[in-house]
């Protein structure tokens, strides 16, 4: 753990470089809380990312069904939403007090800490086009996580990007522009959490495009919980689903789905995709559990593949859906002639993939520079991300006093 300082602020000279970060995430799959730490530091216009390690640490019972109880189409008081800020800050201020132990062996800079996004407004413009982001909510209050590490912590960073005009998510497209900068051919970042995202990385005219392409983990969770009346999570290595066959006609149901169609950047979550939204289109004569399953998966694969087929000459995969065999299964039927691999033969650890997305995002709040590019979320203009609570010593970030460049790549380097 880090020695507080009471009643000291070191100036931006004294500041470690290079930097220790733990990344806290947790994603659209509302399970827990993922914590992966790191050292980042400048070689040239590179930015070298070595792994220190990465963890997964559930929410309690009690805690996640609040928050289920508290996610849309569920309606909250005001009452619930403050014991769920509390609940959830204390949960990450947790996980991020044993990352610093267990992963950076007591010693870490800096947290940058995702929080766990309850709501994402999405609507119509005042013209009355679908699609625009007004505004995002994720809860957990950095305050407590300081407070049990004695670091600063930075949070808040899909707030600035909605501000800007840009849709708030995903926000990993610095991260993936810069570290599959240079591969052969046309590389393509996936996620596939509960909520399926890409990175298009840039062309010609420079600019990457990142967006969600619809649902990944979080239909097929959803059905499962359903069909196995809460006996099962999720479907464990995709069994259920390989059992089954699509059925076409609900397939096709699912696919009509206007969201689809629109162009990106774009952006959608559980406010959309939830167990209501799948039944109303299931119907009355509901498929068997393994075709409901099956079904799911095409579609996922479906729309990912949509998304980046005429483009891609590589996908590189992470997320929880990379453990499902039956889901990667069907991205490769889509996509052939295509490579799909994992993070992980690139050397970054699918589970903790956004989390180090999000500790490199900190990095740059934490030096002054933007975490968002031009026109990769919608974003009128390059913005530096989220807001600093400070650590037990009172240390603010150093900015563009510390004379630290944009770097130009990420390097991922294996632990000494």
């Amino acid at each position: 753990m880090a020695d507080p300082i009471p009643g000291t602020t070191l100036p931006p000279a004294k500041t470690r470089f290079p930097l220790r970060v733990v990344g806290l995430m947790s994603g659209t799959s509302h399970d827990g809380v993922d914590a992966a730490a790191c050292d980042l530091r400048l070689s040239g216009d590179t930015l070298v990312l070595t792994p220190l390690g990465h963890l997964s640490v559930p929410f309690s019972t009690a805690l996640r069904c609040e928050l289920v109880a508290a996610l849309p189409p569920s309606t909250t008081s005001a009452e619930a939403l403050c014991r769920l800020d509390t609940g959830i800050g204390q949960a990450f201020a947790d996980v991020a007090a044993r990352a610093v132990d267990e992963l950076c062996a007591g010693h870490a800079d800096l947290v940058v800490s995702h929080g766990q996004t309850l709501f994402h407004w999405v609507s119509e413009d005042d013209a009355g086009a679908a699609g625009r982001v007004r505004g995002t909510l994720q809860i957990g209050e950095p305050a407590w996580i300081a407070e049990a590490t004695g670091l600063p912590v930075v949070s808040g960073l899909r707030t600035r990007d909605v501000a800007a005009g840009g849709q708030g998510a995903p926000l990993v497209g610095l991260f993936d522009t810069l570290w599959l900068a240079g591969r052969p051919g046309t590389a393509v970042a996936l996620n596939l959490g509960g909520i399926a995202n890409v990175t298009l990385l840039p062309t010609t005219d420079g600019a990457p495009v990142t967006f969600d392409t619809g649902p990944a983990c979080a239909l097929l969770d959803a059905a499962t919980r359903y069909v196995t009346n809460d006996h099962l999570a999720f479907d464990a290595d995709g069994a259920l689903a390989a059992r089954g066959l699509v059925v076409p006609d609900l397939l096709a149901r699912l696919l009509d789905e206007p969201y689809y169609r629109r162009p990106a950047p774009k952006t959608t979550g559980k406010e959309l995709f939830h167990l209501s939204y799948l039944l109303d289109r299931v119907g009355p004569t509901p498929p068997t559990a393994e075709d409901l399953l099956a079904t799911l998966v095409a579609l996922t694969a479906r729309t990912v593949a949509d998304a980046v087929r005429d483009t891609a000459t590589e996908v590189v995969a992470s997320g929880g859906g990379t453990r499902n065999p039956a889901l990667m299964t069907a991205l490769r039927a889509e996509l052939p002639g295509v490579v799909v691999r994992t993070s992980d033969e690139l050397g970054v650890p699918s589970q903790a993939k956004e989390a180090l997305a999000f500790a490199v995002l900190g990095w740059h709040t934490w030096y002054g520079l933007p975490g968002v590019l031009p026109r990769a979320t919608g974003a009128r203009h390059p913005r530096v991300l989220g807001s600093v609570t400070p650590g037990a010593d009172g240390r603010y970030p150093p900015g563009r006093s510390a004379g630290v460049a944009r770097p130009g790549r990420l390097e991922v380097s294996p632990p000494v």
